[in-house]
């Protein structure tokens, strides 16, 4: 019997091609569509409904079943309710980690096996590889697509039943790919925006869930510049949206303080306030046995960043103290500081709010 492998079909080239490569390499494939939000205050705004459709039409395509499973509820508790906390706590919380680890690999798992499957898949631009008898998370191929970052906190445990079959293409072979099929989304614009929730406007979307509380914007020297509405629609290295004018260089966020609930503003883009050579992280999550400490590799403070050189220490707040060799610009509390090896990604952990030194 054929090895059943579910895929999330999302309607997007990626997970339509990763069904298309596993049904050539002859597994049994089926695909699973998630709707993971729902939208009551705006019912005309439904992109899911365009989503459905368009793998829908993949595995008509395909001739394979297509499920569907509605996991909102989950969705709302496991990652949105903790975003929200987040952004109270004026953090800059990255929800595409945490959904990853808690719906896509974990609720979507459990619903896959419920459907008979041996195996899952993703779009993802990643790989998994066994060395040594262990299961390894690894970059994709495509260094411009990599999602590796995103990734990092799932369960471990789970790898030896995931596949992520474009992680060895780059987006322009799969795209290549899906037109060589017939594939009607070859051309359909990649996804972005809060996981799940679509491309909104940022603080017109948080402002429905959220009440901001308006403060003074000032310099690191105490002057005045202005007034904020909230600091959680702003964050690190942030230039646009500040509502400050003025001669000379444009102004961008050096800090969140919280203690007096304002922003502190720097002018210039390489200010030196913008720059640190040092931060803390909360406790790590590894998908490995951990690297002794302190330990020396590269890591990624942010998406889309090349990883950079970094000495990692434990703190006595049991997470890390990371040392950057090249003083990093906007380090984001909230954000994921991620960890590789090589090609290897290790694990990550979540950054801490730095101290209020301003």
């Amino acid at each position: 019997m054929k090895t059943h492998v579910v895929v999330a079909l999302s309607g997007g080239v990626d997970s339509a091609v990763a069904a298309a490569l596993l049904q050539g390499q002859g597994y049994r494939v089926s695909g699973l569509f998630m709707k993971n939000w729902e939208d009551f205050d705006t019912p005309t705004f439904c992109p899911s409904a365009v989503d459905y459709e368009s793998a829908r039409a993949v595995a008509e395509l395909l001739e394979i079943p297509l499920h569907t499973a509605n996991f909102s509820a989950d969705y709302r508790t496991r990652v949105f309710d903790r975003f929200l906390a987040d952004c109270v706590a004026g953090l800059t919380p990255n929800p595409d980690v945490l959904c990853n680890r808690e719906i896509k690999f974990d609720v979507f798992w459990h619903h896959a096996r419920a459907l008979g499957a041996d195996l899952m898949a993703t779009g993802h631009y990643a790989r998994v590889v066994v060395t040594d008898g262990q299961h390894r998370l690894l970059t994709a191929c495509d260094p411009d697509k990599d999602q590796s970052y995103f990734l990092h906190t799932i369960d471990p445990h789970i790898l030896p039943y995931v596949l992520f079959p474009i992680g060895a293409f780059r987006k322009t072979e799969v795209r290549a790919k899906a037109r060589s099929l017939g594939l009607g989304n070859s051309e359909r614009k990649g996804s972005s925006g809060i996981c799940f929730i679509g491309e909104r406007h940022f603080k017109p979307f948080l402002e429905r869930y959220l009440k901001g509380e308006p403060g003074p914007i000032y310099t690191p020297d105490g002057v005045l510049k202005g007034h904020h509405e909230g600091l959680m629609f702003y964050t690190i290295g942030q230039r646009q949206g500040l509502g400050i004018g003025g001669p000379g260089d444009a102004w961008y966020v050096a800090q969140k303080r919280r203690t007096d609930n304002a922003l502190i503003v720097v002018q210039g883009a390489e200010h030196p306030s913008l720059y640190r050579e040092a931060c803390e992280t909360a406790a790590p999550q590894w998908l490995g046995a951990p690297p002794p400490l302190p330990w020396q590799g590269h890591v990624k403070i942010r998406y889309r960043q090349e990883a950079q050189p970094v000495r990692v220490e434990e703190d006595a707040k049991n997470g890390l103290r990371l040392r950057f060799p090249s003083p990093q610009r906007a380090i984001t509390p909230g954000q994921s500081a991620v960890f590789y090896e090589g090609p290897v990604c290790l694990g990550g952990a979540v950054i801490r709010e730095e101290d209020e030194s301003f």
